[in-house]
């Protein structure tokens, strides 16, 4: 079963900007708005102040694997923006996590069972 997929269009992201709820630490700001459905989907923007392309891909492909290992936790039925800051280069994948998995408590993206 599909819980959640990519938000990819300039459109997509902007509705979430424009109507959501965002949360921010020193790594990641997430925003997030309810989306209707039934599935979540996830955009995620590293801006090119933050490195070259490999390093932006790099934290893109560990934030994408931090929501995935995670993606059971999540409440379905939200839109969430990931941004990364330049703070988030060189990072580990467990301080990406720990950072995503906080915003994401404090957002209300989490279910209730969570033990945060």
């Amino acid at each position: 079963m599909k819980y959640s997929e990519s938000l990819k269009k300039n459109a997509g992201f902007s509705a979430v900007y424009r109507n959501g709820k965002s949360n921010a630490d020193r790594y990641l700001v997430l925003y997030a708005r309810k989306n209707g459905m039934d599935i979540n989907r996830i955009g995620i923007s590293v801006s090119k102040k933050v490195g070259n392309s490999v390093i932006r891909h790099r934290i893109k492909r560990l934030v994408k694997e931090a929501y995935r290992l995670n993606e059971e936790s999540y409440s379905l039925g939200w839109d969430m923006v990931v941004i990364s800051r330049v703070n988030a280069r060189g990072k580990d994948y467990h301080e990406i996590e720990n950072a995503l998995l906080r915003l994401s408590a404090l957002s209300g993206l989490m279910k209730r069972e969570m033990k945060a």
